[in-house]
């Protein structure tokens, strides 16, 4: 048995060296047809002479030569073209390269197969007017280009320095060109562009000029330089060669032998202006410009080196792991199944393991246990204390968390225990899966520890932290709030429910968007800091884009009746449109909001706490608010005495457009949440106006003294 197990090893460790040594060949092999390719392309991307318009000396007998000092590298497909005109007196002559699959002034190229530039007359739709076009497809061949007439393929005229035609095959620079010394020069290919708009930022580390046209440089001293401007709003780059030797804007350039072109800021003669200069010697460098020094190139030969060295080690040794390890746990197995003992259980951890900090200040050193589940066989150790709560699917208790949880000193922690009990399975793994989602986590969202499945007792739990306050609902009838604590309150409410609506964490990473469908203030914790937290999501939607109008239909009419919108009263949300069950989120929050507002003392005479749409019984049917709310349009009543508070005249306009009869008409939670930091912030600066005029009053004061 042994011996058959370390065969099984040795031909798992064979097809994982087989498979690894395969994938580097296939990868080596890539590498070669891209190099390939590469060369294919360098081969037969010629050189072509290439200037704008501009006046000649030629005449349309004998040939001539352009002018042109630009050379540029045309695409894989392009030949080199010459077009010249007449018209009157004025004669120009303009050299590019083209592609002969494409016209040219109408026609099609037909003789771009020739080593030279035989001129043919076009028809000109200006009257008066004569033009001529050549192409050829060797380098630089449009660079002497000849009229009917004019050629002879032994020994072609071409013009001496005079003007007159000698002759003498045509002259070109070359390229390339030997020192005295036996050394190589070679001319350079560098990007040459007039100047032109960018959008290329000083504060960029890196950009590129955007210039299409790759010039040879005149000298072989040349090199290559780049040149940026910004004067007010309009910011400016140009590419071109330039000799070291000379001066360029009264410098002479100092770092041209580097092979990145980094820029340095020149001093300029124009206020407000500024610019930088670069200039580097490698083909075309002067393409990618960097504002601020690259990263060498040797540090990143180095990290290359040692990765493929350890990549072959690696593989090989998570191969032999992986396959040694399905080896063991396999055969462990087959010895348990042909013994027919049972499998020992796995022994319980210390539960310092699942330590949970359950303080605001350490709530982010909770973020790895917050929002997950506890997928250890064994129950946490959870002491209950006290019913503080009861809903219609579960009760609520206070707990303690024991066994060194805390790192406080105390011998536990305080969390809460919702209880489901077997029959509202469905209403606990619900509000489980919305609390299970990482992205969920907020402030002003209640703090989900974890969740377990209680199956000797029949219950299902939701562990969370502990808010010692209570509901908002029952916060609200004990205490009358001040101005800023209903600003405190009514801005996180807005912000825990904006977030839940949101398809965006605060990080800027996408979520799905959750609607809560059963706001009210019971529903709504109240933090230390007094702050809402919002919880009891055994009625959230997530607004999934798999979700179909069927699915959503057969969410059904869902919630309280007293903070029901009256889309929802009369069961006609909109379902083609997910935006219309945020509306309805809005609709309660307005009411929620409307609470809050009634038991401040800006408002001026408080009266007891009542719930909105007081005058109907204590737990109001539908057909009961579909007459309130339907029929009659009533809202909860906001006396004008209330509007004397500018910040509460404020909170009720926001108020009244939340609860807007037409969903469509509704703010939404996140323009709420924005409000209520509008009036933190004009709030801040009455305050501080307040205080300024104080002290000058205290000043005007001691000085009469």
């Amino acid at each position: 048995m042994r011996r058959r197990g370390l065969f099984d090893s040795l031909q798992m460790e064979r097809v994982c060296l087989s498979a690894f040594w395969y994938g580097l060949l296939v990868l080596s092999g890539c590498v070669l047809i891209d190099l390939a390719d590469g060369v294919a392309i360098g081969r037969f991307r010629r050189f072509c002479k290439f200037c704008d318009l501009r006046e000649s000396t030629c005449t349309d007998t004998g040939s001539c030569a352009s002018q042109c000092n630009l050379t540029s590298v045309c695409d894989t497909d392009e030949v080199c073209a010459s077009i010249w005109r007449r018209k009157d007196d004025n004669v120009t002559i303009d050299t590019f390269c083209h592609n002969p699959a494409h016209r040219l002034h109408g026609v099609l190229l037909d003789d771009y197969n020739k080593s030279k530039c035989e001129m043919k007359e076009l028809k000109s739709d200006q009257p008066g007017a004569q033009i001529y076009m050549c192409s050829c497809r060797e380098d630089d061949c449009n660079d002497h280009v000849f009229f009917p007439g004019s050629i002879s393929h032994d020994n072609p005229v071409v013009p001496d320095s005079t003007g007159d035609t000698v002759d003498t095959p045509p002259m070109r620079r070359p390229p390339v060109q030997t020192a005295p010394d036996g050394r190589v020069s070679v001319r350079r290919l560098c990007k040459f562009c007039d100047v032109r708009p960018t959008t290329c930022n000083s504060t960029d580390r890196s950009c590129h000029s955007e210039c299409e046209i790759t010039s040879i440089c005149a000298d072989f001293n040349e090199v290559c330089v780049a040149i940026w401007r910004r004067k007010d709003d309009n910011v400016t780059i140009d590419t071109f060669c330039h000799n070291p030797a000379h001066r360029l804007h009264g410098v002479l350039l100092d770092d041209y032998n580097k092979s990145k072109c980094e820029m340095k800021e020149l001093k300029s003669d124009q206020p407000g202006a500024h610019i930088y200069m670069c200039s580097c010697r490698e083909e075309e460098c002067n393409d990618h410009l960097f504002f601020h020094a690259p990263p060498d190139p040797k540090d990143f030969q180095v990290v290359f080196v040692i990765l493929v060295s350890l990549v072959p080690l690696l593989a090989l040794a998570v191969c032999v792991i992986v396959s040694f390890y399905v080896y063991r746990v396999g055969r462990q197995r087959k010895l348990w199944d042909a013994s027919g003992v049972a499998r020992p259980k796995r022994k319980g951890k210390d539960f310092s393991e699942h330590a949970i900090m359950l303080d605001d200040e350490h709530s982010d050193s909770s973020s790895t246990h917050a929002n997950s589940l506890n997928h250890n066989t064994e129950l946490l150790p959870i002491e209950l204390d006290a019913q503080v709560g009861k809903g219609r699917f579960a009760e609520v208790y206070k707990a303690k968390l024991k066994q060194g949880a805390s790192t406080t000193g105390e011998p536990f922690q305080t969390v809460a225990i919702k209880i489901f009990p077997s029959e509202e399975y469905l209403s606990w793994k619900n509000e489980k899966d919305i609390f299970s989602d990482a992205d969920l986590r907020h402030e002003n969202v209640l703090l989900f520890l974890t969740a377990e499945e209680r199956k000797l007792d029949k219950q299902y739990w939701l562990v969370t932290a502990y808010q010692p306050l209570g509901n908002l609902q029952e916060y609200l009838t004990r205490h009358v709030v001040s101005w800023t604590e209903l600003r405190s309150l009514g801005g996180s409410l807005a912000d825990g429910v904006a977030h839940l609506h949101s398809d965006r964490t605060l990080c800027g990473r996408p979520k799905v968007p959750i609607v809560h469908r059963d706001l009210k203030s019971s529903n709504i914790l109240v933090k230390g800091d007094l702050t809402c937290c919002l919880c009891d999501f055994g009625l959230g939607l997530r607004l999934d884009n798999s979700l179909s109008v069927d699915e959503l239909a057969n969410s059904g009419q869902v919630g309280t009746a007293r903070y029901m919108a009256p889309e929802v009263l009369e069961s006609r949300i909109n379902l083609e449109n997910t935006e219309s069950f945020k509306q309805t989120d809005v609709y309660s929050m307005a009411l929620v909001l409307w609470e809050i507002t009634s038991r401040c003392d800006a408002i001026g005479e408080v009266k007891e706490y009542e719930p909105p749409f007081g005058k109907v019984r204590e737990h109001p049917c539908v057909e009961s608010m579909k007459d309130s709310v339907l029929r009659d349009r009533g809202r909860p009543e906001m006396p004008s005495s209330w509007s004397n508070h500018p910040g509460i005249q404020c909170v009720c306009g926001t108020i009244e457009e939340c609860w807007d009869h037409d969903p469509e008409a509704r703010l939404t939670a996140q323009c709420v949440a924005e409000r209520f930091n509008d009036m933190d912030e004009l709030d801040k600066l009455s305050e501080r106006s307040v205080s300024q005029e104080k002290i000058s009053q205290d000043c005007s004061v001691s000085d009469d003294k």
